[in-house]
């Protein structure tokens, strides 16, 4: 395939499903300017593609759906940089590329911490899911950092489990399961955390606390964190 965005762009939308966009809106997935395409079809495209920085963010640009997913699998971590990462966070419309881009890029960008925190504050849903999922993701990615870094990121989970938006409210309760199962030290401190925000009188924190406690208390949980 030719290594531009035009031409990609074209063999996108002669792909396009609609039906498919219908059964994606069912789940959540936001049909605006989606032509479709499955995350495995992309991922084929990306492969056939490679890696490039400047075709990356041609297709951001062009604000197709399915453009911004294969953008997201071709672009370089170490290329981005701060502004385009903010540019790319409020950009988001709906949490499939929200979590597509935390999972498979923004983790491996050099400044991936900062923007978790500063995120997990912002007053834009995605943006603010953006920072809770990436929490999450680099609770199970990054096997090297501390457990005093994640440790960190409690305090914000309890501050903002009172927000009552969907895509932010499964992000913080993801991220604080997440968290909780990295070991069994900040299992504890995860399961505390939760028993603090079950005591806030409100229906999304008593949500988010309950659902954590069930599988961060579950036996086999338990038992896969003792064993390792």
């Amino acid at each position: 395939m030719e290594r531009n965005a035009k031409s990609v762009i074209k063999k996108l939308k002669a792909m396009s499903n609609p039906k498919a966009v219908q059964g994606m809106a069912r789940f959540g997935i936001n049909p605006k300017n989606n032509l479709g395409l499955s995350v495995v079809q992309l991922r084929a495209i990306a492969k056939s593609l490679g890696h490039s920085h400047p075709l990356s963010l041609e297709l951001w640009d062009s604000g197709l759906h399915d453009a911004r997913i294969l953008a997201a699998l071709i672009e370089e971590p170490a290329k981005m940089t701060e502004d385009q990462m903010d540019q790319w966070a409020r950009d988001f419309d709906s949490w499939d590329i929200c979590d597509l881009c935390c999972i498979h890029l923004f983790d491996q960008a050099p400044e991936v911490y900062k923007k978790a925190r500063q995120w997990s504050r912002a007053r834009e849903e995605f943006v603010k899911r953006a920072g809770f999922s990436l929490m999450a993701v680099l609770s199970v990615h990054d096997k090297k950092k501390p457990d005093s870094v994640f440790e960190a990121f409690l305090p914000r989970i309890v501050k903002e489990s009172r927000d009552e938006r969907n895509y932010v409210k499964k992000s913080v309760n993801w991220a604080l399961r997440q968290i909780g199962k990295r070991n069994l030290y900040l299992n504890q401190k995860a399961i505390a955390t939760a028993r603090l925000i079950h005591l806030q009188d409100n229906k999304t924190s008593r949500w988010i606390a309950s659902d954590a406690l069930r599988e961060l208390t579950s036996e086999a949980v338990q038992a896969r964190l003792s064993n390792k």
